[in-house]
């Protein structure tokens, strides 16, 4: 009896803290009692409890409680352990296993992307990239991806920097087409290499977002241009997408 008493009591403060985190200016004892359909008094009790521990503060003007600062420092040590590899790889696995073709995780570093991760897929590819290998931005689909969600001053500053040399007949060389080709990946929501950044090698690649809203990675899957047609992109537009978005939502990223 008295465990369950205490399961009752556990599940009655979690489900007050889920009603007065909905409401930014806060609730009174009231309010959340017609809400839960208990009486005042035991919603006071559980208030002092969670507001001696910090996870419930209460307004001294308003006599209103709101969500405690305890909530921000737990949040933040979740999002420093948040180690971007292990969260990535079980959505890079089902790229894997729905492509068969290699798939790769970056992060964008001085100017350029850093390899962190990449599955080889069960087709065969030969392919310079490799892990801790770096590789230009303006040629690379996963490379596009980041540019296009980075503020303009630092795109041009990269562009300023490193500019758009030809590493194929492919490969995107005049600064306005090349901005053209961001603004068109920030509306599709991924971004393409067609035979840019290596002759025969076609890519699809989706960004990633942190806690901040800020672009921190990208994903892609790459393939020969004989499986990768332009049909099989667009087969893969909406997944690389859902891959992207659901990667980003594990992060800590919320889409406005």
């Amino acid at each position: 009896m008295e465990k369950e008493n205490m399961v009752k009591s556990v599940s009655r403060a979690l489900r007050i803290i889920d009603i007065v985190s909905a409401k930014k200016d806060g609730l009174g004892v009231t309010e959340i009692a017609k809400q839960m359909d208990i009486n005042k008094s035991s919603v006071y009790r559980i208030l002092s409890t969670l507001v001696q521990h910090g996870y419930i503060e209460q307004d001294e003007e308003t006599e209103r409680y709101k969500l405690g600062y305890k909530f921000l420092e737990m949040s933040s040590k979740l999002l420093d352990a948040i180690d971007l590899r292990t969260e990535a790889k079980p959505y890079l696995r089902e790229l894997e296993k729905a492509t068969n073709e290699v798939v790769h995780l970056v992060v964008y570093d001085q100017g350029e992307v850093i390899y962190i991760e990449k599955l080889e897929g069960t087709e065969t590819l030969r392919m310079h990239s490799k892990v801790g290998k770096r590789a230009p931005m303006h040629c690379t689909a996963v490379g596009k991806a980041i540019l296009a969600h980075l503020p303009l001053n630092i795109v041009l500053d990269i562009l300023e920097r490193k500019g758009l040399p030809k590493h194929t007949n492919h490969t995107i060389t005049d600064k306005e087409m090349f901005l053209q080709e961001l603004a068109g990946v920030r509306k599709n929501g991924y971004a393409l290499d067609l035979e840019e950044n290596e002759y025969g090698i076609r890519c699809i690649a989706v960004p990633i977002f942190d806690h901040t809203g800020h672009v921190i990675a990208a994903v892609s899957v790459s393939g020969p241009t004989i499986r990768m047609t332009d049909e099989r992109l667009e087969q893969l537009h909406a997944h690389m997408r859902h891959i992207g978005q659901q990667l980003s939502a594990r992060l800590g990223y919320k889409e406005k």
